[in-house]
């Protein structure tokens, strides 16, 4: 099957379900259905062919997602663009993928002109709430006759999907058909994005978490409440009205929720799902949000959009219990149905149960490489497993456990420690609200532990506190040597991520060698 296979079912078996709500408008799946054959239709005449290239700028609306549908449908591949981007960079994604056609929305259409000019072959299509006259808006498509689905399914490409670029130039990731729908199958086995599933779309649609749920849901049926994008305030109104019962949320989104103080007095009744991931979450915070939700369950997904994008999954009954006093509650999860996982080490030798190796998965929802970068794609997925840069172990059950990015293990002499074991243990001092830590240099050590710490409105702690909470909990090499307080957030990634890179890049700067 293909995604328009998904598409099809979900306007046949649910024709009066809604499908989207974004703003005032509720669209049902019959309805998407016979706006996404006219699109198509429309696409088509505007040049679009097999394996022809539509992007998309803009924030998260109903019409960006129709073109996820309606591209496929017409034989094109969709490039969701980061919307983050700088103009530069932008330009330089264009002339990666060469995209025949550019969709923007009202915040971003200046800046699709500009890019579009000089550029004769780069058509521009509207799709926010203005209609600019000079050229076509997404619902001038809707006049055009319905085609048949052309059928792209299997191997075929479906999306060109950046990665976030913070280790350098960013790479796009070819998803197939095959890909994204066993993605989907994935977290339909797990238990979300399922056909009784009202799904609060809460991330950037050109992100793997927030692509990953709109086709899990198209292949279920079942609605999604889009947001532009992530603002606690908003998600709370939208929970209580539209009575939403999940979301992913990444770490960061969670905290922001739970703080807003507009929490207290909405009604979350309904909202009984978390999934949660992209990024590791502290203990701490772990369990301030099941106390803040007790009556939903959280469930940690673990990948990357190389994995279509989950791998391994943790379910709600591991965080208490016996699980709980094994320490299982800090695993990323075990395989998900369908994955195969191991732990490797340098020379891909399968390292034994509870070592330290890179994380390994193959299976179905593998990507089939990077676009344009044969290197590159046959480094990553080299002996037919999809290397993840991540290091973690493995325990006699299968739970595996993420330590750290490998850039961002430190290493102080001879020592390997992992800032995420770091971060944890210090999370759980009461008077800290968020911490990063990273590795800084050291004249002698080469590397040193460096927390940076951000206190609770009112709370106080010193560095002798800080680092003293952490040796009580952790070897005394794993310990910060210093401390850094800050009271301004930590900059974060388009999909709300800590962007450790920014963090690090000062403390290296102007020297010779540098893990930046």
């Amino acid at each position: 099957m293909g995604v328009g296979a998904s598409l099809a079912r979900a306007a046949q078996v649910r024709p009066r379900h809604p499908a989207t709500i974004c703003g005032d408008r509720t669209r049902t799946w019959g309805e998407v259905g016979d706006r996404v054959s006219r699109i198509a239709g429309a696409l088509k005449a505007m040049g679009v062919g097999d394996g022809d290239r539509v992007a998309m700028l803009g924030l998260n609306n109903d019409r960006y997602f129709e073109l996820f549908l309606a591209t496929p449908h017409a034989g094109g591949v969709v490039v969701p663009f980061n919307s983050r981007w700088s103009e530069a960079e932008l330009a330089d994604g264009i002339a990666d993928s060469e995209p025949l056609i550019l969709a923007a929305d009202d915040v971003f259409l200046p800046m699709a002109r500009r890019l579009a000019a000089g550029r004769p072959g780069l058509k521009l299509l509207a799709i926010g709430e203005e209609r600019p006259g000079d050229i076509p808006h997404h619902e001038d498509l809707i006049a055009a006759d319905p085609i048949p689905d052309t059928g792209r399914t299997g191997d075929d490409l479906y999306g060109i999907f950046y990665t976030g670029g913070t280790t350098g130039r960013s790479k796009g990731v070819m998803l197939s058909h095959r890909n994204v729908l066993r993605g989907a199958n994935i977290a339909h086995c797990e238990g979300y994005y399922r056909d009784d599933a009202t799904y609060l779309v809460a991330a950037p649609f050109f992100h793997a978490s927030g692509s990953w749920p709109m086709i899990g849901i198209t292949a279920s049926a079942g609605t999604a409440v889009i947001l532009p994008g992530f603002d606690a305030g908003a998600a709370l109104a939208a929970i209580e009205r539209y009575r939403c019962t999940e979301s992913l949320l990444v770490p960061t989104m969670v905290q922001m929720l739970i703080e807003h103080p507009n929490f207290a007095t909405t009604d979350m009744s309904s909202f009984t799902t978390i999934i949660y991931g992209a990024s590791p979450i502290t203990e701490a915070l772990l369990d301030r949000a099941l106390v803040a939700l007790p009556h939903a369950r959280f469930i940690q997904a673990y990948g990357m959009t190389e994995l279509s994008p989950q791998c391994v999954a943790l379910p709600h009954e591991c965080l208490s219990g016996d699980y709980r006093a094994r320490g299982v509650h800090r695993a990323g999860g075990r395989a998900c149905y369908g994955v195969e996982m191991r732990i490797v080490d340098e020379d891909d030798n399968e390292v034994p149960r509870g070592q330290v190796g890179e994380i390994c998965a193959r299976g179905e929802s593998v990507m089939l490489g990077y676009w344009r970068r044969p290197e590159e794609t046959a480094a990553a997925l080299r002996g037919g497993w999809m290397h993840t840069g991540d290091g973690g172990r493995m325990d006699d059950e299968g739970f595996v456990y993420v330590v750290d990015r490998v850039k961002d293990m430190i290493v102080s002499g001879g020592e390997n420690v992992y800032s995420i074991e770091v971060e944890s243990a210090l999370s759980t001092h009461a008077a800290v609200r968020s911490c990063v830590v990273i590795g800084v240099p050291h004249e002698k050590w080469i590397e040193q532990v460096h927390a940076i710490v951000i206190l609770h409105d009112g709370a106080a702690a010193c560095e002798a506190d800080l680092i003293a909470h952490v040796r009580a909990r952790l070897a005394d090499y794993k310990a910060p040597r210093s401390v850094e307080f800050r009271t301004a957030p930590f900059p974060l990634s388009p999909a709300n991520k800590i962007l450790k890179r920014e963090i690090r890049a000062p403390y290296w700067a102007g020297r010779a060698s540098s893990i930046c």
